[in-house]
Formats: structure tokens, sequence, C-alpha cells
């Protein structure tokens, strides 16, 4: 089970149809942590350009996080890894790339921490509760929408049971108003990434371009819990998803995609993704594709 930018140059939210229109300008730095106080200490920072300026914006997420360690695997030689601190350097090596060619990258954390400040509620025997998780993701839209960005990748690794499941795949959500950007940015995110890993010979298998509403972690639809019904019934990724009244009010307004390009439960797979030369080529995947998915089409 699947664990839980053409960009579209939006000069107003309406231009698009985004549900809810783009929070209102507060006045959010365009350098340094967007918002402290709401933030987890580290989390939800933005990166200037570091060579030019092409004045559009670009949100990074690392995957889970702190007290969520996300997917756990094992390398070829027995080291165990942790989804958490696997996302955490491809951000911040694609967030480097995307800097030096003039973006604006906003990224959710810049260290091995949640991104929502936590709350007790948000834990539960020293891990995310239910509620946690959820608070977690929600933080990570609510970053992108504050960063006002043109686009969201998030950034993931896959898990699975058995010896077969390997491989890279990159979801998208098909019923947003801008869903056609979202395909477009996610086909381009699997092609280059998967392009750039198996350049180095690694025969990575393609799982292709999917729906959000295939992919995502399970919650047993008989809890009580109203949280817990929202998430049984949502189908789809929150980071990438529509408002859902009584569940989710604060949904990311820009074309994404999520990227889960390798298995840490295939050993080859784990290898490569907790390797420093793993993890900058999949950055590089990952710019290549923000560049393309941005610059205009000519002819």
């Amino acid at each position: 089970m699947l664990l839980v930018v053409l960009i579209a140059l939006v000069a107003t939210a309406a231009a698009v149809g985004l549900e809810g229109g783009w929070p209102a300008a507060g006045g959010a730095p365009s350098e340094g942590p967007l918002d402290p106080a709401a933030f987890a200490p580290g989390a939800c920072v933005a990166l200037a350009p570091s060579a030019g300026d092409n004045h559009r914006t670009v949100f990074l997420d690392a995957g889970h996080g702190g007290v969520d360690p996300g997917a756990v695997g094992s390398t070829e030689a027995g080291t165990t890894v942790y989804e958490g601190t696997l996302t955490l350097p491809v951000e911040l090596d694609a967030a480097a790339l995307l800097r030096a060619r003039g973006y604006r990258v906003v990224v959710s954390r810049t260290a091995d921490t949640t991104v929502v400040r936590l709350g007790p509620a948000d834990l539960s025997g020293g891990a995310l509760s239910l509620l946690g998780a959820h608070d977690d993701v929600a933080a990570r839209d609510r970053c992108a929408d504050l960063a006002r960005a043109d686009v969201l990748v998030g950034i993931y690794f896959d898990a699975g049971a058995g010896p077969q499941d390997a491989g890279s795949v990159t979801a998208y959500d098909a019923v947003r108003p801008f869903a056609a950007a979202n395909q477009r940015l996610a086909t381009l995110v699997q092609q280059d990434v998967l392009e750039a890993m198996n350049a180095q010979g690694w025969g990575i298998p393609d799982d292709g371009v999917v729906t959000d509403g295939v992919v995502g972690s399970l919650v047993p639809t008989s809890s009580a819990s109203p949280i817990a019904r929202g998430a049984a019934t949502y189908g789809h990724l929150l980071l990438l998803g529509p408002a859902d009244p009584g569940y989710f009010s604060t949904p990311s307004l820009m074309p994404g995609a999520v990227v889960e390009p390798l298995f840490v439960t295939d050993p080859f797979e784990a290898s490569v993704a907790v390797s420093a030369h793993g993890q900058q080529v999949i950055a590089r995947g990952i710019a290549a594709a923000v560049q393309q998915f941005s610059t205009p089409a000519h002819g």
C-alpha cells in the first residue's frame, strides 16, 4: 500500500477557479520562516533564488519527519532506513538546483521535524495520532498557500509487502479545477525522475502516473472518530486533494504532484535512496520536471 510544476501563472485564484481563493496577503517574507508561530522550528521556510529571479515560487514537501518516520526498510547491507530521513536531502538538493535556476523555493521542512507545531492531541504514545498525521499534512498545504506557490511537489518513498513491490510512481489529483495541469506535472515528474535514475543503469520499474484516489493509507470505516471517518471516505491525498467540509478546510491552491521514486522495502532501491548520489539524481529529475512545467511552450 502506498503511503502518505506549465506552472499556471495565476494572477488571481479566481482566474483558475481555485476553491476558496488564495489566503489573504499577510506580508509573508520572501525569505526565511514564513510564520514561525504556526509551524515547527525550521519548518515552512522560504529560500530566495541564488541566481537571477524568474518570479516563480515552488513548494517542495519532504514527506514525514520527526516523530513520524514514515515507511521503514532495509538496504542490501542490512542498514535500516526511514522514509522521513531520506525525503529531506532530496528536497534540499532539488531546492538548491531550482534556486540556481531563478526560482524562489519554499520547503516544508529543513530538519528532521514535523511541519505542524504539535499539540497534545497530535501525539499518542510518542507517535503521531491520526489527528496529528492529518494536522501535519494540512500544515504543508497551509505553508504552500502562505507561500503563494505556483506549483507543489511532494517527495515521498514507497513501501510494499513483497519482493515484487518496486519502482517509481507519481500521483496527481483529478478533481481539482486545475486537474489537467496536475496531470501534466505528474507526467513530467514521473518521466524525468525515472529517466534520471535509469540513466545510471539502475533499472527502476515504471509504476506509472496515477490518480491520488488509488494511493494512500487506509483507515477503517468502523472508527467512531470524526477524523477517522473523514480519512476513510476522503478518497484523495490530503496534500493534493480538495476541501472536504468537516474534515479538511485548507487545500493546496496550486497544481501539484507527489512522487514516490523508490521503495524503501526493496533492498536495492533502499540502497539507492540512502545514497547521496541517488538523492541527487532524484533531485535533478524533479528540478528538470519543474523547469519543463514552468517553461511556456513555443510554436
